[in-house]
């Protein structure tokens, strides 16, 4: 204990981020140098790394995030094995940085997520919320002697919150501005962005899940296409919208309307999202039908920002990140929807790596964990009250 007593005083700390999404593809691993902690945190990113799961991974956690096909031995493993993956790109990216694991102060994990039911459901007369990240924190601190904290996002749900979105901490704490009204996009598998009013302070900080973001035109580059995503956004560049299509997801799609707090994710936007209307647009060209969906994931952005933020604060810039920020095609439309108001720009083109984003921000919380600090915004989740999040494991 006395050795995290002593890791919490000290001034400058050498952490590292994992992050792995709905993409379901790998992690991505960061290793920061974090001075400070609060509104006084400095960043600098010593290395960055992508690095994957083994092929036929990301199906057996597909399987098991979904209710018919999830087994509890399969999860219990998972469990385990996702943890020892990231242990190894852990090793990997001090390998390619040659920076010794031991000198490596801390570890932040978000974990995978396999489940995640932020809304209460009544079970033996209690009202219960829930969400689920496997590949435990306790066996990355054994396996690599460092400090590890993880599962940020319990502590948040056990309050009333949804659970998410995380980041707008770290984004007010990096992007704030005093002359600038901002949102910071992030396009994972879920779009979710957050809003940085300049006249107002981290409390009044408003993000949520906005809908859909890589994860149905991930699911259609892969039904019609036999591609993992759409490079790009090439393949729907070469389509044209089908109105008809995009009335129908208009229709079809409740979560978008939703009135925020909110978060979302396979859940709901699996394959069960779109598979009542393929049968019914079944002559639709692949083409359209990427070059439509593409279009509706820029939408459904658009509509949260009309709906709920508009009046209240007139962004100046739009800044994305995340996996979406590649597409050249879902960056158009953005830009389309948003008007010549608003600057459109990719989080690198003010410093801040786009790939390595979420991997920072979980350093950055796994630092604020360990100096006691609370990392939630209430006004975003929905927490009955601020909180220090994650569970603090030891090596």
């Amino acid at each position: 204990m006395q050795k995290l007593i002593e890791l919490s005083k000290k001034e400058k700390k050498y952490v590292i981020g994992l992050m792995s999404g709905t993409s379901l593809d790998g992690t991505d691993a960061a290793l920061v140098e974090i001075t400070g902690n609060g509104v006084n945190t400095k960043l600098n990113l010593v290395g960055f790394i992508e690095h994957p799961f083994p092929q036929g991974l990301k199906q057996m956690i597909l399987n098991n995030s979904m209710v018919e096909t999830s087994r509890v031995d399969e999860i219990s493993q998972l469990n385990f094995l996702i943890s020892k993956i990231y242990v190894d790109g852990i090793k990997r990216l001090c390998e390619e940085v040659n920076f010794p694991l031991e000198k490596v102060d801390l570890i932040g994990s978000h974990g995978q997520t396999i489940h995640h039911l932020p809304n209460p459901a009544e079970l033996f007369g209690f009202e219960i919320a829930s969400t689920l990240q496997i590949a435990d924190p306790s066996v990355i601190a054994k396996l690599t002697g460092v400090v590890t904290v993880g599962n940020f996002r319990t502590g948040d749900i056990a309050l009333g919150g949804q659970g998410a979105p995380l980041v707008p901490y770290f984004d007010f704490i990096l992007f704030h501005s005093s002359d600038l009204n901002r949102a910071l996009l992030n396009i994972g598998g879920i779009s979710n962005f957050t809003i940085l009013n300049k006249e107002r302070g981290m409390k009044e900080v408003l993000a949520f899940d906005t809908g859909p973001g890589n994860m149905i035109i991930d699911t259609l580059s892969k039904r019609m296409f036999k591609k993992d995503f759409d490079l790009n956004g090439e393949i729907a560049m070469s389509g044209k919208k089908n109105e008809d299509l995009f009335s129908a997801l208009v229709t079809r799609d409740r979560f978008i309307e939703k009135q925020p707090p909110k978060s979302t994710g396979r859940e709901y936007y699996g394959d069960s999202f779109l598979d009542p209307l393929f049968e019914e647009f079944n002559s639709v060209p692949g083409e359209d039908w990427l070059h439509t969906v593409t279009d509706f994931t820029a939408y459904g952005v658009f509509r949260n920002y009309e709906k709920f933020i508009k009046e209240q604060t007139s962004i100046d810039e739009l800044i994305v990140s995340g996996g979406g920020a590649k597409n050249k095609f879902l960056y158009q439309c953005l830009h389309n929807y948003f008007g010549e108001d608003v600057q459109v720009k990719v989080i690198d083109e003010i410093g801040v790596s786009s790939d390595a984003k979420e991997a920072i921000c979980f350093a950055v919380l796994a630092n604020e964990t360990i100096s006691g600090n609370p990392s939630n915004i209430p006004r975003t989740t929905g927490a009955s009250h601020s909180t220090v999040l994650g569970n603090i494991c030891l090596p």
